[in-house]
């Protein structure tokens, strides 16, 4: 079974990747190769973001529904 990549280590590694590419001396299948592992990457860093967009609405919404103003 394939081990969960991390937000982290995916930002990382894309980190790496983009230093590589930008190296005018990487040989070409090996850019294809890291630009693909990149796209990969970015697709699950993406995922992470939405994920915690959607839970932090959500507790926005809870958060207001259960909010009582402190009476002064």
């Amino acid at each position: 079974m394939a081990e969960k990549v991390t937000f982290e280590n995916a930002l990382k590694r894309l980190e790496e990747i983009a230093e590589k590419l930008e190296n005018p001396a990487e040989e070409l299948d090996n850019a294809v190769k890291l630009y693909e592992e990149g796209v990969k990457l970015a697709a699950i860093c993406n995922k992470y973001i939405d994920e915690a967009e959607q839970k932090i609405t959500i507790l926005s919404k809870s958060g207001e529904q259960n909010f009582v103003p402190e009476e002064e």
